[in-house]
């Protein structure tokens, strides 16, 4: 796996930091890269999985809906679809799967996620208003589900977080081997993990919420990847 020196920007040394592959378009992707810059992490955004295998993780970014198509269901309310984007994203999550290595899937990335694992998703949720962007994030919190106090949620943030939300669709089914770890108030799923591999998904963006708990989320991923 390729590993790079970087400069962190809090603490000033420097650090070995993994390569994380980011499986998105460049013109969408600044606001991941500057977060993982942030962290000390060397970003690769690609659109071709095959370019991923000396990365220690991938992330899965946010941006349209995925093809209604990939989960069995016509559609009923998705748009900005890029369904070129969708296949590359689920053939670059196979790979990492494969080599078993961590993932982290970010709004839509979640729901690829989802997805991937034979999960569906609701194309426009009930309280969209409450979550959907409308010119700037909306704001709420979420808070844990179940008994298990291990997950990476309870670990970064207790029974409960304030988090944004860019969102109209979210996991309805979840997919195989995929556990429920957050909600919001009205029940929308709100972060999920996988029961054995390293895969941890969230639907607010950590990326814009960097100086709040943004950044406590996506380190933990960070060491994941060198672990």
């Amino acid at each position: 796996m390729a590993y790079h020196k970087h400069i962190t920007t809090y603490g000033g040394s420097y650090m070995d930091s993994p390569s994380i592959a980011i499986i998105g378009r460049p013109q969408d992707t600044g606001n991941y890269e500057k977060a993982l810059r942030r962290i000390g992490i060397s970003p690769v955004t690609t659109l071709d999985p095959e370019q991923c295998s000396d990365c220690c993780g991938l992330l899965l970014p946010g941006g349209g809906d995925i093809t209604p198509a990939f989960f069995g269901q016509q559609n009923h309310g998705s748009r900005q679809i890029d369904t070129e984007l969708d296949i590359l994203q689920l053939q670059g999550l196979d790979l990492f799967v494969k080599w078993r290595r961590p993932v982290l899937g970010i709004c839509k990335g979640m729901q690829i996620i989802n997805v991937h694992f034979g999960g569906s998703i609701c194309q426009h949720i009930k309280n969209a208003t409450k979550h959907q962007w409308n010119g700037k994030d909306q704001y709420h919190y979420v808070y844990h589900i179940g008994c298990s106090r291990t997950d990476f949620f309870y670990q970064l943030y207790g029974s409960s977080a304030f988090v944004n939300s860019a969102h109209h669709q979210a996991v309805d089914k979840t997919g195989r081997n995929l556990l429920p770890v957050c909600q919001s108030s009205d029940g929308t799923l709100e972060a999920l993990v996988h029961d054995s591999l390293p895969i941890l998904a969230v639907q607010w963006h950590p990326e814009r919420l960097f100086d709040k708990g943004g950044m406590e989320l996506l380190s933990f991923f960070t060491e994941l990847c060198s672990s």
